[in-house]
């Protein structure tokens, strides 16, 4: 089934826009406040806010990219673009925002400068919490989409999406990098050890780092390739052996090739008194019943085989299971 197409990522671009906008606000303030109170954890939030605005360029640039259509030398489309740039963010954090809040917190302990006027600070701290928590409630509104708060993080693991969690893990690593940089200006005052500043500096870098290892981790999962869900799996092989004149569905391989795109390779018994025209049209109920269940699914590719034959390919003993849903890694091929 050759029905690849480019699609749209309006959803997940509204979500980045939202994020843009207000990081955009937070940086200008964040900057502001530095300048005037000359505060170590201040410039690093305002450091952090511009990192998080470049990588809401780059997902854009992504989002846009992987709507491309599909041609003779991309014939499954560009979806994976927004994985590539998604997995630069995840670096970018790393390098660029946890470096630089590392680099003011030592800079800042080694010559601690005591915070002046730390009210403007608190003042921009609301408001950059403010404007950040709108974002935050946004995203994991769209994110959760009802399910429970306890699943946000599994959500996360399992999720072929990455602008919507990096918006959603970057707006709560900014919420945490706003608590810190309060607290060190807080003690650093009332303490008078201006050297706190520095070390809440030092915390902030490391909350982004944990928030970009977290992120490369995933991203890189989907960059390489990832399965479809077991739910998807399985209902595929279900329906697949509720086709007249399949016998049974030995396996099936998939593939996100973007987060709303899978291409799907099956490997089935046919009845073996099955013509080659009725070959065909079991086939084609086949895709039109998988592309009714599951619109994602924008491919499929069917290999007639035996379970022997298949499970010889897979390497298994003759006990295998033939309906164990795990993905077959030889002898199912894409068909263009």
């Amino acid at each position: 089934m050759a029905r690849i197409t480019a699609k749209k990522n309006g959803h997940a671009s509204r979500i980045v826009y939202v994020a843009l906008v207000g990081n955009a606000l937070v940086a200008v303030s964040k900057f502001s406040a530095a300048a005037i109170t000359g505060s170590s954890a201040m410039l690093s939030e305002g450091f952090h806010s511009v990192v998080d605005i470049t990588n809401e360029i780059l997902l854009l640039y992504g989002l846009h990219r992987a709507d491309a259509r599909p041609d003779d030398e991309h014939p499954l489309g560009y979806g994976r673009e927004i994985y590539f740039w998604s997995f630069v963010v995840a670096l970018l954090i790393f390098t660029a925002g946890a470096g630089a809040s590392f680099y003011e917190g030592v800079t800042h302990i080694m010559h601690p400068e005591p915070v002046r006027d730390a009210h403007v600070t608190y003042i921009v701290l609301a408001l950059a919490a403010v404007f950040e928590g709108v974002s935050w409630v946004y995203t994991l509104h769209k994110f959760r989409k009802g399910r429970p708060y306890a699943e946000v993080f599994r959500l996360v693991v399992h999720s072929k999406d990455p602008p919507t969690f990096i918006v959603l893990l970057e707006d709560s690593a900014a919420l945490a990098g706003i608590l810190i940089a309060f607290l060190g200006v807080h003690y650093s005052v009332t303490l008078q050890r201006p050297e706190l500043d520095g070390i809440a500096s030092l915390c902030i870098g490391a909350t982004l780092a944990l928030t970009a290892m977290l992120l490369a981790r995933e991203t890189k999962g989907l960059l390489i390739g990832e399965a479809a869900d077991r739910k998807t799996r399985t209902s595929m092989l279900q329906i697949s052996g509720s086709v007249h004149g399949v016998v049974r569905a030995n396996g099936v391989l998939t593939v996100h090739v973007s987060p709303g795109e899978i291409v799907a390779a099956m490997s089935i018994e046919f009845e073996d008194a099955l013509h080659t025209p009725e070959i065909e049209q079991a086939v084609i109920e086949l895709e039109r019943r998988i592309s009714r269940a599951h619109p994602e699914v924008i491919s499929v590719s069917v290999k007639p085989q035996t379970p022997r034959r298949y499970r010889q390919a897979q390497g298994r003993t003759e006990e295998a299971h033939t309906l164990r849903d795990t993905a077959p890694q030889a002898d199912i091929s894409l068909k263009q």
